[in-house]
């Protein structure tokens, strides 16, 4: 009713499948992500600092030394269902809008496990999330390589065209 779907048997999301878990397994999760982030932080130099959100918030921050994009920020949520993960990726074009665009359909259409998307004040997101219960070591290891790689192949390419007249990297 009301254009919403029924809930799922299981209490599944209906848009993503992923089921709500427990809290003590939202716990373990949060734990799991505390350590392997701290253990990324100390072994990969492209990670520039680590940060928590406010306390009871389940939020981190990974700033990322980058080469094409200097310095950038992944921040993970997790929520009951979803570890979602996003980093703010360019501006919203000044000019050359259609080709700007085209390219970075382009661009989503080869990403796996990440997508493009149109954020406040119309700027361009990477962003991707997996199910709370999937969160391990390689799963996150996975998450910071593929937004790196992402952000490093995606970012010059948009700048240069749309900030065409402006941007000389």
């Amino acid at each position: 009713m009301g254009g919403q779907d029924p809930p799922e048997p299981d209490g599944g999301d209906p848009l993503t499948g992923a089921a709500p878990v427990s809290d003590l397994e939202l716990d373990a999760t949060e734990r799991l992500i505390d350590s392997c982030l701290e253990a990324a932080a100390r072994s990969n130099p492209a990670i520039a600092a680590l940060e928590r959100g406010p306390e009871g918030s389940r939020r981190w921050y990974v700033r990322v030394a980058g080469d094409e994009k200097e310095v950038w920020t992944i921040w993970f949520t997790l929520g009951q269902r979803t570890l979602h993960y996003e980093t703010y990726l360019v501006p919203a074009p000044e000019e050359n809008e259609a080709r700007f665009y085209e390219h970075l359909l382009r661009r989503n259409r080869r990403l796996t496990g990440l997508k493009l998307e149109i954020g406040p004040e119309d700027a361009v997101f990477l962003s991707g999330a997996t199910g709370a219960s999937q969160v391990s070591a390689a799963v996150l290891d996975g998450v910071l390589g593929s937004m790196y790689a992402a952000t490093e192949l995606i970012f010059r390419p948009a700048m240069r065209i749309g900030y065409a007249s402006k941007f000389r990297g």
